[in-house]
């Protein structure tokens, strides 16, 4: 029996039964369900990946920290090196003086700025103790309208408290110092190595990609790596820049231990943003302590203006207008890095940051590398000035590498 269009019952049933390959419950899904189920599972997956490499990073911080600074190290001596090496000098001989005078230098301001810590702690301890004096009577005599023996007690307390903590804080302090020297034995080791052989590293790693994609990787590490010894380079140079304004501050104002808060200063200068934020809102405390009121607040104008400085001077005239990264990307890397791995996160979540836009740009072929060296203020007229001619000696390369397609003759004319 047949029906109307001339199809069978068997007919029928045969077209509701589904091939071998197809999927009957995932058919009948909208479209959007099933890109958002993709989408779900796929993120799951990398989350799950990511997951376990931080797990993996912070179970091995003794290792992954050292090498990160080695790193860091390597992109600032890179230069030396490759200097010192077209003088004429064998690269053992260059890694070793820039390793040695790089150490040399670290040295120096280390025993300058503890020095001068030695020098100014007396005249700190003494404003100190006026100044905790002066906020006593004010707890007494304030609105809060407290006791002195309550401020006695509180006092007793917190040297009970230290005094109960004494020994896990001298074996905590031990330990601490045993892993500071392990660390840093372990950067300068790999740091000759990364120096000295570094593009070799970098080969081997890039082997256990396929084939096809090597090339590419390579170019991407090399970008970043590049990108990352600008950003390093530029850092001290901002950092320094804010450690001398605000320096010059606290030395007018008469500020004892000028010369170590301008350390922290620069120190936190390579955290961006937040570290200065902080470095000034220490110089201001301790300029409220020695100074009183009114200094603290030419304190504060004088770390306004030198953040103004650096926002808005130094860094877009040191970094370019292609390793500038946006603020708010900063302070959510800073952000995360450092509820994830603490100061050592937030210390290296930038430079993370600009490794990995910098390298996936070149991955993408977005970014050439030639144009990736120009600082942004160069002007739009010396940049297309350098596009035009940079296109130019393209072209002419391909011309004279007969880069003509099979088949078509070069253009003679």
């Amino acid at each position: 029996m047949q029906g109307d269009d001339g199809t069978g019952p068997d007919t029928a049933e045969k077209s509701l039964d589904p091939g071998p390959g197809s999927n009957p419950v995932g058919d009948r899904l909208p479209l959007g369900w099933r890109l958002s189920a993709a989408f779900a599972w796929r993120g799951l997956v990398c989350f799950a990946a990511l997951a376990v490499l931080g797990y993996l990073i912070a179970y091995l911080a003794v290792v992954v920290i050292p090498v990160a600074v080695a790193l860091l190290l390597a992109a600032l001596l890179h230069p030396v090196v490759t200097r010192l090496v077209r003088w004429g000098l064998p690269r053992a001989v260059a890694v070793a003086l820039a390793v040695i005078g790089g150490l040399a230098i670290i040295g120096g301001v280390l025993s300058a700025v503890i020095n001068a810590l030695l020098t100014g702690l007396p005249d700190l301890q003494g404003k100190l103790g006026d100044s905790v004096q002066q906020i006593n009577g004010w707890l007494a005599a304030g609105p809060l309208r407290l006791s002195p023996h309550t401020l006695q007690d509180l006092f007793d307390r917190a040297i009970a408290m230290a005094r109960a903590h004494q020994a896990g804080l001298l074996s905590g302090a031990l330990s601490t110092l045993a892993e500071s020297l392990t660390a840093i034995a372990l950067a300068i080791f790999t740091l000759i190595f990364f120096l000295y052989e570094g593009a070799s590293i970098w080969h081997f790693v890039v082997r256990a990609a396929p084939a096809r994609d090597r090339v590419r990787i390579e170019t991407a590490g090399h970008a970043g790596f590049s990108a990352l010894t600008y950003y390093v380079r530029a850092t001290i140079l901002v950092a320094a820049g804010d450690a001398l304004g605000i320096g010059i501050g606290l030395l007018i104002l008469g500020i004892p231990l000028a010369l170590p808060l301008a350390a922290l200063v620069f120190l936190g200068a390579f955290v961006p943003i937040a570290g200065t934020v902080l470095a000034g809102a220490v110089a201001v405390l301790v300029t409220l302590v020695t100074n009183g009121l009114g200094a603290a607040l030419i304190m504060l104008v004088v770390v306004v203006v030198v953040m103004q400085l650096e926002g808005n001077v130094l860094q877009p005239l040191l970094l370019g207008h292609t390793l500038h990264l946006h603020p708010l990307a900063i302070v959510l890397a800073i952000t995360v890095g450092a509820v994830t791995a603490g100061v050592p996160g937030a210390l290296f979540a930038v430079p993370l940051l600009t490794v990995l836009v910098s390298g996936t740009r070149r991955l993408k072929g977005r970014v050439p590398e030639s144009m990736s060296q120009q600082p942004a203020g160069a002007g739009r007229v010396a940049r297309c000035f350098m596009r035009f001619v940079r296109g130019g000696r393209r072209r002419s390369r391909r011309g004279g590498k007969g880069s003509a397609r099979i088949g078509q003759r070069p253009d003679t004319r």
